[in-house]
């Protein structure tokens, strides 16, 4: 944004020269507070007068007074005040807003920093297991993920989107015997199922196996406590890991095979979600290195080992507590794993300044525990490392379970939300006329649209209910609105453009500021907020302000839209500008909407 139209700025520079003209006294920026002017009361930026009573020597509404009165007749963008209290409203011309406008009219990605212009970052998100499907707790976090990177993009920064694969472990091992003790040589071919379905139902199978025949256990006398790792299949689950970390060639290739099916379900889960990665790591890879650096800081006395053999780390000093690293028998921890593909990836990327890490709140404590050890260890990016801790997604019958089969797939609710879509899109009418084939494809798109910006739209660190039915109404604070209000803006361009109109700023140049209306300049206003949104919202690692951010600017526009007349305006000057206001309004709320991995359908 071109620094004239900063008025943060402007104003800290002209209260500070209203204060050292009017009491004789500098007054620090600290003690310059500026924040925006409640909607109830008149005012574009609202200066916080408490700070300079002690300069003044007046009360704050004397002080307000004098201060406001100093910038009307000394500031030229400042057409008014009023004080309420211990706070100034001040009101800027309707010129300065025209011409902020015009400025930026052309400017087709307004409010984005020039690509790579800042740090290189790395975002992981998605991380699946290989023994299930997708489900709904991982749709947040591959929407969170994704719109965190293209929003650390869209400030300038590089970004690598990365996701590491647990596909090693007693957890992968379940599946595995399951499939082996009853699979019969199913495959997805033979079954019509996705490959990540199809090893999902067996980790469901080993669950049933195993509570079968723990209560048999139980019931002969064992210990209730104990009974589950005495049972068969989880005696064959555990052999089975063993038989893994030795590399035995019957297990390793039925691991590679059932992997392999649930990678092309993956793929098929991750082209609906509209998500993609840079680069894949796998645990089955990393944790061999994540030991090898354990070994390497036990040397250095970053960890010791206990009198049984296990190799820990003393973080009572940091206030966590004593953690293992290392089993006693020497095989990997989850956090030997994710050592060990923390320090690759800087090694990988040299210039990586730090990395995100897009996991629900549950492991909070881990990556405190993580990133401690990184520092430890020497890798001093760990300061600026992130965990993008996230809330659950409940739904009404509670929280879902994956052993037992509970979940709710990731593919089934996309595809109940184009059905949704569609039944909301007949009954409202808003798709008659369209071809069938354009049609399914849109309701696809609005679908999606409903589910990612309800899943974004909280803060996410908390907690949320999942309601279908609420995502996508059209008239709601719902992607489908914001959608609805974009193709408004695109139906009023088509018919400016068949009417011979080309916009750009020429367009304003001429109309008359006293002929624009509130409303008009209510959306300039948003529009004007867009990069400071932006900035704020990469800086906090919350899509949540941008998607609140792009409902406040449609409601503005919308406003406008039903009270004013565009296209049939007798006022040729304020046509014109009314077809520019539109033009970058629809942009900047596809700019927006783009960054939440959400499309822009050209017709609703």
């Amino acid at each position: 944004m071109n620094p004239s139209y900063d008025i943060q700025q402007m104003i800290t520079k002209a209260a500070q020269q209203a204060v050292l003209e009017l009491f004789g006294t500098e007054a620090t920026e600290q003690q310059i507070q500026l924040q925006k002017t409640r909607k109830e009361f008149e005012g574009d930026v609202t200066l916080v007068v408490f700070p300079l009573v002690k300069i003044s020597k007046k009360s704050p509404e004397q002080t307000g007074e004098l201060v406001g009165d100093f910038m009307k007749n000394h500031v030229a963008e400042v057409v008014g005040y009023n004080v309420v209290k211990g706070f100034l409203n001040i009101s800027l011309t309707p010129q300065f807003w025209l011409s902020f406008f015009h400025d930026i009219l052309q400017e087709e990605k307004f409010g984005f920093e020039k690509p790579d212009s800042g740090k290189h970052v790395m975002i992981e998100y998605s991380s699946p297991n290989t023994n299930k499907p997708l489900h709904l707790g991982h749709l947040r976090n591959n929407f969170l993920g994704y719109a965190v990177s293209e929003m650390m993009k869209a400030v300038g920064h590089k970004v690598t989107k990365v996701q590491i694969i647990n596909d090693r472990g007693i957890h992968i091992c379940k599946s595995m015997v399951a499939w082996k003790n009853g699979g019969q040589g199913e495959t997805p071919q033979s079954s019509g199922m996705k490959g990540d379905k199809l090893v999902g139902k067996y980790y469901v199978e080993f669950d049933k196996a195993l509570k079968a025949q723990s209560a048999e256990l139980i019931a002969q006398g064992i210990n209730p406590d104990e009974a589950a790792n005495k049972t068969k299949v989880m005696q064959e689950a555990q052999d089975m890991l063993r038989k893994w970390e030795a590399k035995d060639p019957e297990v390793m290739e039925l691991w590679r095979k059932m992997n392999g099916w649930v990678y092309e379900g993956f793929d098929i889960t991750y082209k609906a979600m509209g998500v993609d990665f840079d680069k894949l790591y796998y645990e089955s890879d990393t944790y061999i290195n994540g030991k090898e650096e354990v070994e390497k800081g036990l040397e250095k006395g970053v960890f010791f080992k206990k009198d049984d053999g296990s190799v820990w780390i003393d973080l009572t000093d940091e206030g966590l507590d004593e953690k293992a690293v290392l089993r006693k028998d020497g095989t990997a921890m989850y956090i030997t794993q994710d050592i060990g593909t923390a320090i690759l990836r800087f090694r990988d990327f040299p210039d990586l300044a730090y990395q995100i890490y897009t996991v629900g709140n549950e492991q909070e404590y881990h990556f405190k525990v993580l990133l401690k050890i990184l520092k430890r260890l020497g890798f001093t990016q760990a300061d600026q490392c992130y965990h993008l801790s996230y809330g659950m997604v409940e739904l009404p019958e509670g929280k879902m379970k994956s052993r037992e089969g509970t979940v709710v797939d990731a593919d089934d609710l996309m595809s109940e939300m184009a059905l949704v879509a569609e039944e909301v899109s007949k009954e409202q009418g808003k798709l008659e006329g369209l071809p069938e084939e354009e049609k399914k494809s849109l309701y696809h798109t609005i679908g999606m649209a409903a589910l990612k910006f309800f899943l974004l739209r909280v803060d996410p660190k908390k907690n949320m209910m999942f309601n279908p039915k609420e995502s996508i109404d059209f008239n709601g604070n719902t992607g489908p609105s914001v959608q609805y209000t974009y193709v408004r803006t695109v139906a009023v361009l088509r018919k400016a453009k068949e009417s011979g109109y080309n916009i750009q700023a020429e367009m304003i140049t001429h109309v008359d500021p006293a002929s624009i209306s509130k409303a008009e300049f209510d959306v300039i206003r948003k529009i004007y907020e867009w990069p400071e949104v932006l900035h704020g919202a990469a800086q906090g690692y919350n899509p949540a302000d941008i998607a609140h951010y792009c409902y406040d600017l449609a409601r503005e526009f919308n406003s406008f839209y039903h009270d004013h007349q565009i296209l049939r305006e007798t006022d040729e000057k304020l046509r014109l500008f009314r077809i520019a206001l539109t033009a970058k309004t629809g942009e900047t709320i596809r700019n927006s909407m783009n960054l939440l991995g959400i499309q822009m359908p050209e017709r609703m």
